[in-house]
C-alpha cells in the first residue's frame, strides 16, 4: 500500500489513458503486506480459543468464501480498473445511497486498522514488559489499560500520523524488503513451532471442542476473515497495473492463497506447541486461552515455553517484528484511509475540506480527520480479537458489492472489453453475494450492532449533506430531518444498550430487544422515506437503488440476536445460518433488478472503451473487428 502514499491517483483525462506502471509482483506484494501485519501475530491463539484444534478447518473454509467473493472481483476490476475501486463501483451501478452506506462502511472499517495495529504492537510489548501497565484483563480479555496503554496507543497513532504528513517518501522504497521480512518470519516461526509439536493437544478434549458453530464463527471474529480480505489491495489499485488481463486475477487469487498457506502451518504448529503449564490453564481448555498469560504473545510464549534455546533466542526476532510488521502497517493504514476519504470528497460525499493537500502532496485534512477519529477505537478499551471482529464485518460488507455489480455492468455495458471473463456467473456471483453474508452473520450480533449503530447513524451526511450537494433535496428540510433523526437515533441506540456493550448483555435498565429492534428499523424506515419525499426523480431513482441495502442489515440483527452467535441462540446450527443466505439471496435478486446505469457509468466505460481502442490501434489491431 505504500505505492498509493507517493503518487498522486492516475490520470483518467480526456485522452482515457492510465499510468499502469505496477507490476504483478509489486501489486501481490503489496496486498500480501497488508494481510501479514497484526493478524499474524494473535489471529491463531484467537481461533483456537473459539474452534480449539478445529481452527484449521476454520482457515480452510475462510478461504474458500473469500476466494468466492474475490470472483467477481476480478471481472468487475479488470473491466473497469480504477484506484480506490472499492468505493466507486457501487455508486456507478446502485447510485447515490449505496454508494454512500458501502462508502462510509469500508471508511469506517479503514479507521480503525491503524487502531489495531498500535494495539497490537502495545500487547506484544506488553508481554514482555508487563512493567509498563499498558493491558489490563477484563471480562476475561486482555485490553488496554487506562491511562498507560490508551495513552500509548495515541501516541503511536500520532506516530503514524507524522510519518504520513512529513516522511511517506522516506518508507516508500523499503515496501518490497518489509513484505519479504513479513513472509519469512512467519515461516521461520511455523518451522521452530513444530519442534515443540505435541500430537495429544489435538485429542485432549476433542478436535471440535466447541461444536460445528464455532468452526464458523471463528473465521468471522478471530481475525481470519480479516486478514485474508486484504485481497482488496489488488482492486483497490487496479486502475494502476500493467496488463489487468493477467495481473488482476492472478494477484487476487495469490493474495489470498500464499497468506493462507502460511497461515494454516501456523495453526497447525501453534496447537501442538501449547504449553498447558506454562499458559496457566488446565489441559484442553482452549476458550480460557483468551484471558492466559499467552494472550499479549501467543507465538512469542509457544516459543520460550520450549526447552530449546534456539527457539527462546528466536523470540526475540519475533518481538522485534511485533513492532516492524504491525507499526509499518500501521502508518500505511493510516495514509490509505486518508485516501478513502480524499476520494469519498471527490464524489461528493465528504466536504471539499478533505481535498485539501500541503506541500507534499498530502491531503492534510483528511489525515488529520482519519487520526482523530481513530483514535476514538481506544475508547472502549478494545482487545485485538474485538477490533478484529468489527473490522472484518466492516470490510466484508463493503466487498459484497462486486457480485451486484457485476451483472448489472453486463446488462448496460455489454460490449465493454472484459479482460477477464468470470464463467458461470450466474451461479458463482450470488454464491459469493450469500457467503459474504453469512461472514457477516457469523461475526455474532455484539459485532454486528455496533456495525448497524454506526451505518444507519451514517446516513445523516446522506441526507443532510450528499442529496443536497447533488441537487436532489432542498438543503434546509434535508438538514432539518436529519438534525431529527439522528438526535432521536443516538437516543434509541441509548435505550437499546447494544452499542459498545461487551459481550451478550445489554445495559442495566435498556430496553427489551424486539422494542430496540422494531424501534430502530420504524426509525431508518421513517427517515428513508421521508428523504424519497423530499427528493426529486433522480433523487428518488437513487434511494429506490439502495433500499434493498438497509433491508439485508435490518433483516440481519434480529437473525443474529436469536441466531447461534447471539445472546437468545435460538436458532440452531445451521438454522440461523440457512435463514441469513435465504435472506440474503432474494436480496441479492432484487439488488441485480434495481441496479442501473448512473451517467458516470457512462462515462467511465465510454472512457474504457476509448482506451482499449486506442490500445489497440497501437498494436495494429482493429478494435471493431469481431473477435475469432
Amino acid at each position: 500500500m505504500t505505492q498509493s502514499l507517493q503518487a498522486a491517483p492516475p490520470d483518467e483525462g480526456a485522452d482515457g489513458k492510465l499510468r499502469r506502471t505496477m507490476t504483478l509482483q509489486q501489486v501481490l506484494f503489496l496486498a500480501i503486506s497488508g494481510q501479514i501485519g497484526s493478524g499474524w501475530l494473535f489471529a491463531v491463539l484467537t481461533a483456537a480459543g473459539i474452534a480449539g484444534p478445529a481452527a484449521i478447518f476454520s482457515w480452510l473454509i475462510g478461504g474458500a468464501i473469500i476466494t468466492l467473493i474475490a470472483l467477481a472481483w476480478m471481472e468487475v476490476g479488470a473491466a473497469l480498473p480504477r484506484s480506490g475501486a472499492i468505493v466507486r463501483y457501487p455508486y456507478l451501478t446502485h447510485g447515490g445511497l449505496t454508494g454512500w452506506i458501502m462508502g462510509f462502511t469500508y471508511w469506517v472499517g479503514n479507521l480503525s486498522l491503524p487502531a489495531i495495529e498500535a494495539l497490537a504492537v502495545l500487547t506484544y510489548l506488553s508481554g514482555s514488559f508487563p512493567e509498563l501497565g499498558l493491558l489490563e484483563v477484563k471480562d476475561g480479555v486482555s485490553v488496554l489499560a487506562w491511562p498507560g496503554g490508551i495513552l500509548a496507543g495515541i501516541a503511536l497513532m500520532a506516530f503514524f500520523y507524522a510519518v504520513n504528513i512529513f516522511g511517506v517518501r522516506l518508507l516508500s522504497e523499503a515496501n518490497r524488503w518489509v513484505t519479504w521480512w513479513k513472509i519469512l518470519v512467519p515461516i521461520a516461526t511455523f518451522l521452530l513451532l513444530f519442534f515443540t509439536f505435541n500430537s495429544s493437544n489435538f485429542t485432549v478434549s476433542g478436535f471440535f471442542p466447541g461444536g460445528g458453530g464455532s468452526v464458523f464463527e471463528t473465521v468471522a471474529i478471530s481475525g481470519i476473515a480479516f486478514t485474508l480480505t486484504s485481497f482488496r489491495g489488488v482492486i483497490d489499485f487496479s486502475g494502476e497495473v500493467v496488463n489487468p488481463k493477467r495481473t488482476i486475477p492472478l494477484g487476487t487469487i495469490g493474495c489470498i492463497l500464499i497468506p493462507l498457506a502460511i497461515y494454516v502451518a501456523l495453526q497447525v504448529a501453534f496447537v501442538g506447541a501449547v504449553s498447558w503449564a506454562d499458559a496457566g490453564v488446565g489441559a484442553g481448555d482452549w476458550t480460557a486461552l483468551a484471558g492466559s498469560s499467552w494472550a499479549d504473545g501467543p507465538l512469542v510464549h509457544a516459543l520460550r515455553a520450549s526447552s530449546l534455546a534456539a527457539l527462546g533466542a528466536f523470540a526475540t526476532v519475533l518481538l522485534i517484528d511485533a513492532v516492524i510488521s504491525p507499526g509499518a502497517s500501521g502508518y500505511v493504514f493510516l495514509g490509505v484511509t486518508a485516501r478513502v476519504g480524499f476520494g469519498l470528497s471527490i464524489h461528493g460525499y465528504f466536504p471539499k475540506a478533505f481535498q485539501k493537500t500541503n506541500k507534499h502532496g498530502v491531503p492534510w485534512v483528511a489525515t488529520v480527520v482519519s487520526f482523530v477519529v481513530g483514535c476514538l477505537f481506544f475508547a472502549p478499551s478494545p482487545s485485538w480479537s474485538r477490533l478484529a471482529g468489527f473490522i472484518s464485518t466492516a470490510m466484508v460488507l463493503s466487498a459484497l458489492m462486486a457480485a451486484v455489480c457485476l451483472p448489472v455492468m453486463r446488462r448496460h455495458a455489454p460490449d465493454l472489453p472484459r479482460p477477464f471473463v468470470l464463467r458461470r456467473a450466474g451461479f458463482w456471483a450470488p454464491a459469493g453475494f450469500c457467503a459474504a453474508a453469512a461472514l457477516i452473520y457469523w461475526a455474532g450480533f455484539e459485532t454486528l450492532v455496533n456495525i448497524t449503530v454506526l451505518v444507519f447513524g451514517g446516513l445523516v451526511v446522506y441526507g443532510a449533506h450528499y442529496g443536497p450537494f447533488r441537487g436532489w433535496t432542498d438543503r434546509r428540510p434535508g438538514v432539518v430531518v436529519s438534525v431529527v433523526y439522528i438526535v432521536a437515533w443516538c437516543w434509541v441506540s441509548e435505550r437499546g444498550g447494544w452499542f459498545l456493550a461487551a459481550g451478550d448483555e445489554a445495559a442495566a435498565g435498556s430496553w427489551p430487544f424486539p422494542v430496540y429492534c422494531a424501534a430502530s428499523a420504524a426509525l431508518v424506515a421513517a427517515y428513508v422515506a421521508v428523504l424519497w419525499l423530499l427528493s426529486d426523480v433522480e433523487g428518488r431513482k437513487h434511494i429506490n437503488s439502495g433500499l434493498w441495502l438497509v433491508v439485508l442489515l435490518l433483516g440481519t440483527l434480529p437473525l443474529s440476536y436469536y441466531g447461534e452467535f447471539g445472546p437468545e441462540k435460538a436458532l440452531g446450527f445451521p438454522g440461523g445460518t440457512l435463514l441469513e443466505m435465504a435472506l440474503a439471496l432474494a436480496v441479492y435478486y432484487w439488488a441485480v433488478a434495481v441496479g442501473f446505469a448512473t451517467e458516470e457509468f457512462h462515462e467511465a466505460v465510454a472512457l474504457e472503451m476509448r482506451r482499449a481502442a486506442a490500445e489497440a490501434e497501437a498494436e495494429g489491431v482493429d478494435a471493431a473487428a469481431p473477435a475469432k
